[in-house]
Formats: C-alpha cells, structure tokens, sequence
C-alpha cells in the first residue's frame, strides 16, 4: 500500500517525467509514503485505474499537459466514479492558465496553478492531517531554486539504461514570445551549477546516456553553458566507448566563440541542437515580442552545419497573427537553404495562458476547441490552405526528416522548396488519401508518380535517387521501375542514415 501515487500519461515510453520526479524529491518526510506510477499514451482507462486503485490510495497527483489532457481526464472521471474517497491533485501547465470551464479541474479535488514542487507537499500534509484548505485552487508557491531537493535519484537504474534523462541547469525564460508560455516568466533563474555537475555525474557513474535539457535558454549565460559543454567533452574524451549524447535548445542568434570552440569538439551522433527560428518575417516577429537578429541566427546555423557536428533541429511555425502563405514561404526556403538535418515544420497551437490570443479578433485566429489547440485558420491563411499545410507537415516527416530521402530529397527541392514541395504534398494526398501510417514501399512509389506528373522531365534523376534511397534503407523487394539487375540488399534493422539524435527525438509536444 502506498499513500501518495504521483502519476502522469507520458506520450513514449522512453520520456521519463521530471515533473514527477521533483514533487517526489521535495516531499520531505512523506516521500518514503509516495510511488511514481507512469503511463504511456494509448493504455486503456480501465487498466490504469485498475493499476492505481492496487495501490490503495489516499492521494493521487496528476501532471497535466496538452498531449494528454484528454486521457487524464477520462482516467480521473473513472477514478472518481470508483472510488471518490481518494483525493486527486493536478498540476503542469495544462491546468495552470484559464482552468474555470475545465472538465477535469471540476473533477478533481484540488489543482495547483503553476510551480508545484513544495506547495504539492504542503497540501498533501494538510490533506492527511484532516485540514482540507478552502479552496480548490491553489496558486503554486515558487521557491528559490537554491531551496529544492534536486530530483535526479529519483531516476531509476532502469530509467537511466532505457530512457531519457530530462534535466534542467536554468528555469524561465527572459524572452516574450507570445505563442509560449514562458512569456509569462519575469526572468530565467539558474540552479547552483557545481550541485548539479555533481549530479550529472551520478548520473553517468549510473548509466545515463542520454540526457535532454529541458532549458529554453541553454546557451543565455555562457559560462554555465561552458562548464557544462566541458562537462559532457570530458566524458566522452574519456569514456569514447561508451559516450553520452545531449539535447540543448538553443538561442539561434548568441553564439560567442567561446562556445562554438567546445561545439566544435564534439563528435557526430552526440550533440543535438533543438533551435527555434518560428519566422524569419520581422514584422510577425515584432508582433509576437519575439527578438530575433535573423542574419546572425541564419550566420551561426550556417556556422553549426558547415563547422561542427552538431545534428540540428530547428522549428518554424505557420499560422502565426499576420504571417501570410508566401512570407511563411520565404522564411520556409531561407532555412532549408542553411542546411539544418531537420526542419520541424508546426502549426500554431493556443496554449492556456499564452498571450498570443491577444491577436485573436485583429487576426481572426480560429482554433481548435479541443487539444492541441491547433489554428484552424487565419485572417491571412484560410481553412483549406492550412489543411494543406497540416499536410505538408506530415509529409516533411516522412521523407525530409526520415533521413531515408537524402538523394531524391534535394532533386524534389530544386531551386523552390516550398512550392515543390507543397506541390508534392498536394499529389501525395490525391493519391492516398492520407498523410500518415504509409508503408515505406508505397511511399516510394507514390513519389515516383507524383514526380511523373509534377516535373516529367526531371522522372529520369527521380527514379535514379528513389532507387538509391531504397536500396540503401534496405528495401526489400524489386521496385517497379527499378529495371537493374543489381540484387535486393538483404533487409536491415534500423534506417541507414538515421542519425542517433533523429532517433532519439519526438518528444512529447512541447510546444
């Protein structure tokens, strides 16, 4: 029997929730009390609770997020039909900001706005001793960061073999930009550097490999971002067999030289850069708060694909207050031109809480009702036209960011890559009929027609690369335009090409 179950619905296994992980550190004498139960997106209500209630229960804290606020909140509706004497607590960002119409804070008993790493031990103190406070909503206190228990041990030996690491050496953000949530933040607050060096290194000594920095700030105060850069090169100098692999999100206009002389150092497969241009227009981006100098971004991305290693991941986002089909259309060709291994082309959602919707009426931004909040349209970019763009999203996965399309990718480009490219989109879906869950094989050949109908002239080159790009993903049956006699290459276990940090990306939406 446990008292205190602190539960989230992850969307992967492999994402391990640090949210958890703090409030269970930060529980004082009640932590020995507590247990940490994880799922994954798809479990079925019913076996979850079956799961929870083994437990017996006093108190069960959720983390709530926009990727799983709907599963939660079937889980919680069961739970509260079975067995309502057990006190539910939420928490996370998703029941943070505008929560008086939500289904799931009616349900529950109590819901902490905000920072939660003490003020979920202070209510689940009250709530045990029989003092049940007033209110159901709680406004989380936010302590100095100096003051909390950091929450690293309580990763797992299993979670450090088989899933990532989250960690954080700064919380915040000292910028504003309006479709994120940590515009709200007055500033960024760093933790002790030495204390968490020291539990990085725990953690390796325990067999972390990969460890993903949940900062939005990595590279803000280039003395942490130095010790820690130092930290994972002295690892992977001495440790060259077994090397660890780190994820930063990076501010794409502030690159010293200090920095890029420890970037430099790193050997392929393990530094990931996850960089958020969102629009090269300067108009959306003085609109959206969001400061950004574009040529010293475009320089130093240029720098990081042309002199380092660095796999780079970085993220535009169409349907942004005033940003129209052909500006998006510009910015879109001005990164692919810079190289990046992965370009994460999103749709804008409507955070809770976000100030973006200040734009709402002026811009006629309509979203979905329901999780992920997604812009149906604009002012500037009607429904149908951002259902294409849905589907150009899904297609850019499939063939630009797999990496299994390194050749025919580029002759697909040519010199316009987001017309081509949307024109490819557009054949794909008239021809499938849908956007995701498309066998390798038939990809293929769906791009081999659409080519053949897009640009005959070029089918020639086309076919040539598609047949390449097969064989060396190990394609196991004979194309029909593949005329050769060269033999099928026996089938392999895992893409050629696909990079270590492609593999270990998709995380859980953290737009």
């Amino acid at each position: 029997m446990t008292d205190i179950l602190l539960c989230t619905i992850n969307a992967r296994f492999v994402h391990a929730a640090l949210g958890l992980r703090y409030l269970r550190a930060n529980l004082g004498e009640l932590r020995g009390r507590s247990e940490i139960v994880e799922f994954v997106l798809g479990q079925r209500s019913e076996a979850m609770a079956e799961h929870l209630l083994a437990s017996a229960p006093l108190v069960i804290g959720f983390g709530v997020y926009i990727w799983n606020v709907e599963e939660t909140t079937r889980l919680v509706a069961l739970l509260k039909t079975l067995a309502p004497e057990i006190v539910i607590v939420l928490g996370g960002p998703e029941v943070s900001y505008e929560y008086d119409n939500q289904r799931i804070v009616a349900l529950a008993d109590y819901t902490i706005t905000g920072w939660g790493d003490i003020s979920f031990a202070e209510l689940v103190r009250d709530v045990l001793e029989g003092r049940r406070p007033d209110s159901r909503v709680i406004a989380g206190k936010q302590p100095p960061l100096d003051t909390l228990v950091l929450p690293y041990d309580e990763y797992s030996a299993d979670d450090a073999r088989r899933r990532h690491i989250y960690v954080e050496a700064s919380r915040g953000c000292p910028f504003k930009c309006e479709f994120c949530l940590s515009a709200l933040d007055k500033t960024a607050w760093p933790f002790p550097l030495d204390p968490f060096l020291r539990e990085l290194d725990a953690l390796y000594a325990r067999g972390a490999r990969h460890f993903k920095f949940v900062d939005r700030t990595f590279n803000l105060k280039v003395d942490t971002s130095l010790a820690i850069l130092e930290f994972f090169l002295g690892k992977i100098e001495a440790f060259p067999e077994d090397p660890p692999f780190a994820h930063f999100e990076l501010i794409p206009d502030h690159l010293p030289e200090r920095l890029k002389t420890l970037i430099a150092r790193f050997p392929a497969g393990l530094l990931q850069f996850e960089i958020g241009i969102q629009s090269f227009d300067v108009e959306v981006q003085a609109r959206i708060s969001r400061r950004q100098k574009n040529d010293v971004a475009a320089e130093n991305l240029r720098w990081l694909r042309e002199q380092s290693n660095a796999h780079l991941h970085v993220d535009l986002i169409a349907g942004l207050p005033g940003e129209t089909l052909a500006s998006f259309a510009a910015g879109f060709d001005r990164l692919v031109a810079l190289g990046p291994q992965e370009i994460q082309f999103g749709i804008l959602k409507r955070l809770r809480g976000a100030p973006i919707a200040r734009h709402t009426e002026a811009f006629d931004l309509r979203f979905s009702p329901d999780p992920p909040y997604t812009v149906l349209c604009t002012r500037d970019i009607d429904f149908p036209t951002m259902q294409r763009l849905n589907r150009f999203a899904r297609y850019w996965d499939l063939i630009a960011n797999s990496a299994r399309f390194s050749r025919t990718l580029p002759l697909v480009l040519g010199s316009a890559p987001f017309q081509r490219f949307l024109a490819l989109s557009d054949a794909l879906f008239a021809a499938s009929g849908q956007a995701h869950g498309i066998a390798h094989d038939r990809l293929v050949a769906l791009i081999r027609d659409a080519a053949c109908a897009l640009w005959p002239a070029e089918l020639p080159a086309i076919e040539a690369a598609l047949i390449v790009d097969y064989r060396g993903q190990g394609g196991r049956s004979r194309l029909a335009f593949d005329t050769s006699n060269a033999p099928i290459p026996a089938p392999r276990s895992k893409p050629v090409g696909a990079t270590p940090p492609r593999q270990a990306r998709h995380l859980a939406a953290q737009t």
